[in-house]
This record gives C-alpha cells, sequence and structure tokens, in this order.
C-alpha cells in the first residue's frame, strides 16, 4: 500500500524535529521504504536505488536504516535466515509472518493501539519495565504456502 505524501512529509518533519538533516540519501531510503511492502533487508533496498543516486553507498544505507529505527520511524523485522528486514511504521501495523516462505504481511487493525496498550500494561505489571513501542507478530502459513500443501507441525 502506498503511502500519501503527507506521510512523507510528517517522517520529514519528525526528522528535523530531531536535528536530523534531511539529505538526499536519507529522503530517497525512506521514500522507499514508504512505498514497498516488501520488508526488504539492506542489500535490496541498497540494490534497488544506487541505479538512481550515485552517491549512494551500502555503508549510508545501513547507517540510515540505523538511524530511522533509533528515532522510531523504522522498524527492524529478523527474518528466516538470522538478518533483518526493514519496515516504514509511520501507520501502526502488526505482521503475519509465514513460518514456510518468510513472507511478511502488514495487518492493519484500528484497535491496535488498544491492544499496545493492554499488552503494555500487563508487561509492565509483571516485569516493572517501562515500555515506549510494541511489535506484534503473528506466525503461521501464507496463502501461497497453503496452496502447496504446506502444513506445520504441531
Amino acid at each position: 500500500m502506498k503511502e500519501p505524501d503527507d506521510t512523507l512529509s510528517k517522517a520529514l518533519k519528525k526528522l528535523r524535529e530531531q536535528h536530523v538533516r534531511i539529505t538526499p540519501q536519507r529522503k530517497l531510503i525512506l521514500d522507499y521504504l514508504m512505498n514497498h511492502e516488501n520488508h526488504p533487508p539492506v542489500e535490496e533496498i541498497y540494490k534497488e536505488l544506487a541505479p538512481q543516486m550515485s552517491s549512494l553507498s551500502l555503508a549510508t544505507v545501513y547507517n540510515t536504516l540505523n538511524l530511522f529505527v533509533e528515532l522510531g520511524i523504522v522498524i527492524e523485522i529478523p527474518n528466516e535466515n538470522g538478518g533483518v528486514r526493514y519496515d516504514f511504521f509511520g501507520r501502526p501495523h502488526y505482521h503475519a509472518i509465514c513460518e514456510n516462505c518468510g513472507k511478511v504481511t502488514d495487518i492493519y487493525d484500528p484497535n491496535l493501539p488498544q491492544i499496545d496498550g493492554m499488552l503494555q500494561n500487563t508487561a509492565k505489571k509483571q516485569s516493572g519495565y517501562n515500555f515506549n513501542s510494541c511489535h506484534i507478530e503473528l506466525y503461521g502459513l501464507c496463502p501461497e504456502c497453503q496452496a502447496k500443501g504446506v502444513t506445520l507441525a504441531s
């Protein structure tokens, strides 16, 4: 799902509020993540964007993603081979992850803020932690793997 242009403006505003310089590279990476729901690893982001900007390096992509994660604009999603995928988190959502092929699907639920709050309250009561975010992941089989007859071990 393509994010509206005002979402990019809001994300850039958040960066400016944190005194982060808006470089062409940062804007390009952010725009890519906002407009692709494929939850790409860093290498894929670099491969897709490098032809558009000769000054873009793999190190710049890594550093930019780390900055975005630190600021809460982007989240990291562990993938099936021990690596990390990245996801723009401008609109709260959770993830359905296929245990067979690793596909990640965004799930938008209007009840998510209440669910998130309940989880954090319960966790705080049990642990004493103060929380500032929550990421929910559900694991199962995607429709494509189900159609291939893949089953999950019980």
